[in-house]
């Protein structure tokens, strides 16, 4: 299996051109600033299962950041077993959201964050791709669900074929997933103020609304097999 490396954590310029600044307001969040920001919730970068989603993520400045921070630890406390290298390398993975209105930035951040878990699995497991086939594809299905083309504002995505934003949150049972798939209009809007969500950093029960679809349990390297 080959896998095309790219930029991994800084992006290489704040914009990519003065058009898409003037059209769109484009213009990422510099290195420096965005490792400055996450160190003000510092615990929750580096606990494993901590959900993000940040809700205009371009091509996943501080997406790529958190991920990183997050394989440290996964690597420090799994990383002399492959089994439980992957099995946590995906929760970490699953448990990251990004929404961006560009599909350009849609695809890159999806492969920048894809290149983050492969360079940090081969720096552990060199040689070892082979074996993991199964967990690249897995990771590659969760982070075409997580990273989604839309526009947070409207929860939906760009006219004419507008159509709600569907997230898909993924909980471990043990190496079983159970998936369920919520609009994130029911997500960040149609709860009481006082209850956390799906993307809480708290630590304590999410308020969870009606899952649009729910899926059965499955291991969590045969996610793929959900289909679209």
């Amino acid at each position: 299996m080959e896998h095309k490396e790219t930029d991994l954590i800084g992006s290489q310029s704040q914009i990519k051109s003065k058009e898409r600044v003037s059209k769109h307001g484009e213009v990422f969040t510099a290195d420096r600033e965005v490792n400055a920001m996450l160190d003000l919730v510092k615990p929750e970068t580096e606990r494993i299962e901590s959900r993000f989603l940040e809700p205009a993520c371009g091509n996943g400045n501080f997406l790529a950041n958190i991920l990183q921070r997050k394989l440290d630890v996964v690597a420090h406390r799994y990383g002399k077993k492959i089994a439980d290298y992957q099995l946590n390398a995906w929760l970490a993975t699953s448990s990251i959201y990004g929404i961006e209105l560009l599909m350009d930035n849609v695809e890159e951040c999806r492969l920048r964050l894809f290149s983050i878990l492969h360079k940090n699995y081969q720096a552990l497991f060199s040689g070892a791709d082979g074996v993991a086939d199964a967990f690249f594809v897995s990771v590659r299905y969760v982070l075409s669900h997580n990273i989604c083309w839309g526009d947070a504002l409207t929860a939906r995505t760009p006219s004419p074929a507008s159509h709600p934003i569907v997230f898909s949150e993924w909980s471990l049972v043990g190496r079983r997933v159970k998936r369920r798939d919520f609009t994130l209009d029911s997500l960040m809007h149609n709860q009481p103020l006082q209850e956390a969500n799906l993307f809480s950093d708290l630590g304590d029960a999410a308020f969870i609304p009606k899952p649009l679809r729910e899926f059965p349990l499955t291991d969590y390297l045969n996610v793929a097999d959900y289909g679209e």
